[in-house]
């Protein structure tokens, strides 16, 4: 089995005024960044705030209308889940979705929302959907993949179509990677527009299944990740067969790289993107040289990331970039010091959130007392301006 681009043309007449017709914009702001000529294709816009609407939808409008009537199953703690609940709704298909035992409460909620009936069980999603193949026999129901079926990738290749419709000059798609229907279906869509562009794949440093494979080495699992949308262990058998030949390299990100990517969407393109729907943008910020002075297109994938992780993300882009910063100051224990030290904070213009006082640690004099005080400014050069000005009028401080 393989995809063709004619299948991809055909995905996209049935998707016609189905689901949105997406962006694709020129950001003069993270070109100037990147040092690329950056072009954002927003699938964070679909109604469900992802991509994945394409393949599942167009894998509902290929049923007969017996397994229409019967419905269909997957597995899924994200995107794809909310996708096809959604599009089975809408079109009255009965859906159940087996999801893992840890999948966050709102997306529960928001799967069960859209008329499913979701199924909660096993530790992971290898065990989710060996149930939900076990319930698909069980009820002659169909079973939608999330990305290792032909329909699904010929939607998810739609993408393609519409960013070199918008953007026909592009030199180069860094697409992510999880269980790599995505990068299937764009790869054979631009190929065979524009032969001569270039496709990498983003992957997770903790992730990487398709690294992995093409080393034909077990994937390793180092850690945790944001971009948990693209963290799959292993890659699809029809996936890997289809992309691996159009991709010329796999880029591996490590975790600060999402974050930053994150937090530009959010204070650039004012626009909020999850750990994995910045896969693309954090490839450019990791590998500068690679991408620089090219024509670039990046698919902002999903938007669908908890609130709480969003903000721990943007604040500690405000950390990395030095605009709040944490500093110890060790001096008497006496009245009026911890005053002094705020006026020239103040007078500095900078801001004071917290204050930590301790007397007892056994590195400070028995007569004196340390303090953390966590400050926020406009930017590094301003804190660097606040660091010396304690230190001159004779309050050293030091970074923690």
């Amino acid at each position: 089995m393989t995809l063709t681009f004619a299948q991809i043309e055909a995905a996209a007449a049935r998707l016609a005024g189905q689901i949105e017709r997406t962006p694709c914009r020129h950001s003069k702001t993270l070109s100037k960044i990147t040092g690329a000529e950056v072009w954002v294709k927003f699938e964070n816009l679909q109604f469900t705030a992802a991509y994945k609407e394409r393949g599942a939808l167009n894998k509902l409008l290929q049923l007969d209308e017996d397994q229409k009537k019967r419905g269909v199953i997957a597995a899924s703690a994200g995107n794809h889940s909310q996708g096809l609940a959604y599009h089975a709704q809408r079109l009255g298909v009965p859906v159940t979705i087996v999801m893992p035992k840890a999948t966050p409460f709102v997306k529960v909620q928001q799967t069960r929302d859209f008329g499913a009936e979701v199924v909660i069980d096993g530790e992971g999603y290898d065990e989710a959907q060996a149930l939900a193949q076990r319930l698909c026999a069980e009820r002659d129901l169909t079973f939608v993949h999330p990305f290792n079926d032909i329909d699904v990738m010929a939607g998810q290749g739609t993408i393609a179509l519409e960013m070199l419709e918008d953007a026909p000059d592009l030199e180069i798609l860094p697409v992510p990677i999880g269980g790599g229907g995505l990068i299937a279906g764009v790869a054979t869509a631009a190929k065979h527009l524009k032969p001569d562009i270039r496709i990498f794949g983003v992957e997770p440093a903790t992730f990487p299944s398709f690294t992995a494979r093409i080393r034909g080495m077990a994937t390793p699992n180092a850690g945790q990740t944001i971009a948990e949308g693209i963290a799959v262990r292993q890659v699809g058998d029809l996936t890997y067969a289809i992309a691996r030949p159009m991709i010329e390299d796999v880029l591996l990100i490590e975790e600060p790289y999402f974050e930053r990517g994150v937090a530009l969407y959010c204070n650039i393109e004012k626009t909020v993107s999850e750990g994995a729907g910045a896969a693309s943008l954090a490839s450019l910020l990791a590998y500068p040289n690679l991408f620089k002075g090219k024509k670039v297109g990046l698919i902002l994938t999903g938007g669908n990331i908890d609130t709480r992780l969003l903000s721990s993300v943007l604040t500690r882009e405000l950390v990395r970039e030095q605009r709040i910063c944490s500093l110890r100051i060790i001096g008497d224990d006496r009245p009026g010091f911890l005053a002094a030290v705020s006026s020239v904070i103040g007078s500095m213009g900078g801001n004071i959130i917290e204050v930590a006082h301790n007397r007892l640690a056994l590195d400070v004099p028995a007569k004196g007392a340390e303090f953390d005080v966590m400050i926020e400014t406009r930017d590094s050069r301003h804190t660097d301006e606040i660091v010396e000005a304690l230190r001159e009028r004779g309050y050293p401080p030091r970074r923690i």
